[in-house]
């Protein structure tokens, strides 16, 4: 008879359904029983997961303006932080990437899944690309034209130039034809790529301000308005990495003369 351990041992290797797994469902032994359990489980996980990989690719498919065209998907990270840049990325990916399945908006993903996808999408990807925007311009010319004119230059400093450009919820000024997509990176694959690379990016640039402004928790909170960092605010005053046109900094400048 084969033992428990041999039967978990030869479930964990199996992704589908075989023939000889019909006799598990016969076997008295609980282990045996839940061994089995938790491999339906795993599938029932795993096709959900891939059916959802496929709506984003029938999603960004859709889209093409003729049969292998080029789709660029680009979104940010960091629009809201008091303090750091906001960062964009662009990502165009091949028309069919199993590697990702998984993938999604990277505010559903925990730090951990999406820093395991970073190099799957680097290896998968036809091209990618980064923009760091800073403080400095988002209080120039506002959160809104600095976070457009970010994703612009992520597309612009593509590796490939796309046939048709996806945006998270944003219209760009570029001479390419493009969508506006809300809540894009919940519904496609080179959006939620990018959405991956820009939020990773970014959580490791203010990891890296951590160690220069060690006062302000940086590593905690990635520059946004948390009664930690705006007690740090209160007792130190703004850094040049944050943003004196967003309050209550703004006002702290002003009551300080």
């Amino acid at each position: 008879m084969t033992t428990i351990k041999e039967v978990k041992e030869a479930l964990l290797k199996e992704s589908e359904w075989k023939p000889w797994m019909t006799a598990l469902e016969k076997d008295t032994r609980q282990g045996v029983k839940k061994a089995l359990e938790q491999w339906q489980h795993r599938k029932a996980k795993y096709d959900h997961l891939l059916s959802e990989h496929k709506k984003k690719l029938d999603f960004d498919n859709s889209y093409r303006p003729f049969p292998h065209a080029l789709i660029a998907g680009t979104d940010e990270a960091g629009r809201g932080p008091l303090a750091g840049p906001v960062v964009t990325a662009a990502v165009i990916l091949p028309e069919d990437c199993p590697t990702l399945v998984g993938l999604n908006d990277s505010k559903q993903l925990s730090k951990e899944a999406r820093e395991s996808f970073i190099e799957k999408i680097k290896e998968c990807a036809i091209a990618t690309s980064i923009h760091f925007q800073p403080a400095s311009v988002i209080d120039e010319i506002n959160i809104y034209e600095a976070t457009k004119q970010s994703m612009k230059a992520s597309i612009e400093t593509l590796c490939r130039k796309p046939d048709f450009i996806l945006a998270d919820a944003m219209t760009l000024s570029i001479n390419v034809p493009q969508k506006s997509i809300i809540k894009g990176d919940a519904k496609s694959l080179a959006i939620a790529a990018a959405s991956i690379l820009a939020k990773t990016a970014r959580d490791h640039y203010m990891e890296k301000m951590a160690e220069k402004y060690p006062e302000y928790g940086f590593e905690k909170h990635v520059g946004y308005g948390t009664k930690q960092h705006l007690e740090a605010l209160r007792q130190y005053g703004p850094t040049e990495i944050h943003r004196k046109t967003f309050e209550p900094i703004k006002s702290m400048i002003l009551q300080k003369g």
